[in-house]
């Protein structure tokens, strides 16, 4: 009987996903943007955990594999979109707290357009699902990497806004465009599991991880951000490089 419960602890985590998501997506759209970061970087923590769990307790099914997806559309394609969409109303409005329904029509298409990305992160779910190819690496970038990178970003944006000058909603819809592309591109990304400890097996990995650490140390939480632009860079010139060979 314990066996049993036990089997359903891999859903349980990837439901506490959902609800970190749905709470992420909540909280960004009333303004709250500095708690929606935390809830997806904790979503981000379940949506590890209940992968590794499944490879503990053997306790793969179809049913889990479908729930993952959702809940990474709701954790790293949604709550992400609302974060930007967020983040414009602040730079549009000057405040996080003005209601859409006071806003002009050109107004409210900055403010609903980051949602797009919703649509390319469910695009870039369904292929995975279907596409055999992905065993090793990855094909495109992951919603899951979109996601804290989102997280990591509205951070220093917000613990940082001297640096951020720069920022206004045409840049942010052109970093969006960006990432949406390398949603459902087939740009090779290297997976970023150890399968040991060796270093020609995992060179890539221990520089990613170094830099990570660097990073962190330098910038908080901010680091995550710069280390997910590291990697899709690294992977980019990777890919380049290996398609020309």
């Amino acid at each position: 009987m314990n066996m049993q419960v036990l089997k359903h602890a891999p859903n349980f985590l990837t439901s506490l996903n959902v609800l970190c998501g749905t709470l992420a997506t909540f909280l960004a759209l009333n303004g709250m943007v500095d708690k929606a970061i935390w809830f997806i970087f904790i979503g981000a923590l379940f949506d590890f955990s209940d992968g590794f769990a499944a490879r503990a307790l053997k306790a793969y099914s179809e049913m889990g594999k479908e729930l993952d997806s959702l809940a990474d559309l709701i954790s790293f394609g949604m709550a992400p979109a609302s974060i930007w969409s967020a983040i414009i109303r602040l730079k549009i409005m000057g405040s996080f707290s003005v209601p859409f329904s006071e806003m002009q029509t050109p107004e409210q298409f900055w403010i609903v357009s980051p949602f797009i990305l919703v649509i390319f992160s469910a695009l870039r779910l369904a292929k995975f699902n279907v596409d055999t190819r992905q065993t090793e690496n990855f094909l495109g970038l992951t919603t899951t990497a979109t996601g804290i990178f989102t997280a990591s970003f509205a951070y220093m944006f917000l613990n940082k806004p001297e640096w951020f000058g720069w920022l206004n909603p045409i840049i942010i819809l052109i970093l969006i465009f960006i990432f949406s592309l390398l949603l459902v591109s087939e740009i090779s990304m290297f997976s970023l599991k150890f399968k040991n400890l060796k270093w020609s097996d995992n060179k890539e990995r221990f520089i990613l991880l170094g830099f990570a650490l660097i990073s962190i140390a330098l910038l908080g939480l901010g680091g995550i951000a710069a280390t997910i632009l590291y990697y899709i860079i690294v992977s980019i010139i990777k890919w380049l490089l290996g398609s020309k060979s």
